[in-house]
């Protein structure tokens, strides 16, 4: 008998038909022969709800309260999924994040497992029971209701695997694997069957929307396979594990967008030790992601350094920056929302020369251009103007023939 860890996203718990086809798919599962925990998230854009019902009654909003408002969501569908498999004589029992023994940190909104005491799920499997897991939620080690933040439900659904050793781990959402490209931009797109941790990584990085980028991280650090599966045909998807050194790793797995970024730009510092320090120790002190950053050639003792950061942190990084100037003897700060990011991913292209001289090529022919550039050894983004993302993306698809 096999132990089977399931995860459900919202768009697979969205209304009661789809919570109904979600409780015989797990006992379909339980008449395999196989036991099984579920995780799943809030219904449809029950979180997207709550937050705005919190914006309507408040200004302040605190990172406790909001957890535990947000939580609700997760709590509302774990229990209609327990009654709807016991309306299929599969017993059942749901749990919150704090039932099952997850344990975070106190950091609300964005909270990190630090350890899970499975002991009550371990119980209800020996009584023959599903436990059923409120996804991205935990208890803090102050004994405060906690949210991982987006996607946690992914990070849940991982950790949950590693923790009870789980035999298979699926992860099933509203599509059907990891293509080659968005399928909204590149019709024509492909499924992959098979990616390694490291690829996976950066799609999710770099804007792949199927699994979270903790959770992919998660499931790397602690060697935990992944099949990635749609919750709406059954069919097999893509499989997320580390890379096997007896194959030959295609050159190019996927193209990636993304065009929740912004640019940034602080103009005329003083070219000397320690400024980038002091602008980049401000930002992460007040908890912004930096992606990208380029700093141009010295004129005149002075330099400007351009960086990229998501949209949600923009204002944050402009009052920073502004008001950080006068002591790092900066000029003018200025914000560029305009942008998106385009990258190819393939873990081939560490052994394959000219793939970045193609890529420049292909977006050149189209008229594309490139405002910054990134680099790791299994990844080439470059930062283009927000109109032109489709362009890049279909052409550099079709460049790497990633649709044979």
């Amino acid at each position: 008998m096999a132990l089977v860890v399931q995860k459900f996203g919202g768009t697979s718990v969205g209304d009661p038909d789809r919570v109904r086809a979600v409780a015989d798919h797990v006992a379909r599962t339980r008449r395999n022969g196989d036991d099984v925990v579920v995780v799943v998230s809030a219904m449809g854009k029950e979180t997207d709800e709550l937050l705005h019902l919190a914006s309507l009654v408040s200004n302040t909003r605190p990172g406790r309260e909001m957890d535990m408002l947000i939580t609700a969501g997760e709590r509302k569908s774990v229990a209609l999924l327990c009654m709807a498999l016991a309306d299929l004589g599969v017993p059942a029992a749901s749990f919150t994040g704090s039932q099952a023994g997850i344990i975070t940190d106190t950091t609300h909104s964005n909270a990190k497992i630090l350890e899970i005491r499975a002991d009550r799920l371990r119980q209800a499997l020996d009584e023959g029971k599903v436990p059923v897991v409120g996804g991205a939620q935990g208890v803090s080690t102050d004994k405060d209701v906690t949210f991982l933040g987006r996607g946690g439900s992914d990070t849940t659904g991982v950790a949950l695997a590693a923790a009870l050793g789980a035999d298979a781990r699926e992860i099933y959402t509203d599509v059907s694997g990891v293509f080659t490209a968005d399928p909204r931009i590149v019709p024509n797109a492909r499924k992959l069957a098979q990616l390694s941790f490291e690829e996976m990584l950066e799609i999710s990085a770099t804007g792949g929307r199927v699994l979270s980028l903790r959770s992919v991280e998660f499931a790397r650090n602690h060697d935990v396979p992944l099949h990635v599966r749609s919750s709406f045909t059954w069919e097999l998807g893509t499989m997320v594990d580390k890379e096997d050194p007896s194959m030959e790793q295609a050159i190019i797995s996927a193209v990636t967008d993304d065009a929740s970024e912004a640019k940034v730009t602080v103009a005329a510092l003083p070219d000397r030790p320690g400024i980038a320090a002091q602008l980049f120790r401000a930002l992460a002190d007040h908890s912004v992601n930096v992606d990208m950053i380029v700093q141009n050639v010295s004129h005149d003792g002075t330099t400007d350094i351009s960086f990229t950061v998501p949209t949600s942190d923009l204002e944050t990084s402009l009052d920073v920056s502004r008001a950080l100037g006068p002591e790092i003897g900066g000029g003018d700060v200025t914000a560029d929302p305009a942008i998106a990011r385009v990258s190819l991913v393939g873990a081939g292209m560490k052994t394959h020369p000219g793939v970045a001289a193609t890529m420049f090529e292909t977006l050149a022919n189209n008229g594309v251009n490139i405002e910054m550039i990134s680099t790791s050894s299994i990844r080439i983004s470059c930062i283009v103007r927000e109109a032109q993302l489709e362009t890049a993306v279909r052409s550099l698809h079709e460049a790497f023939k990633l649709d044979g």
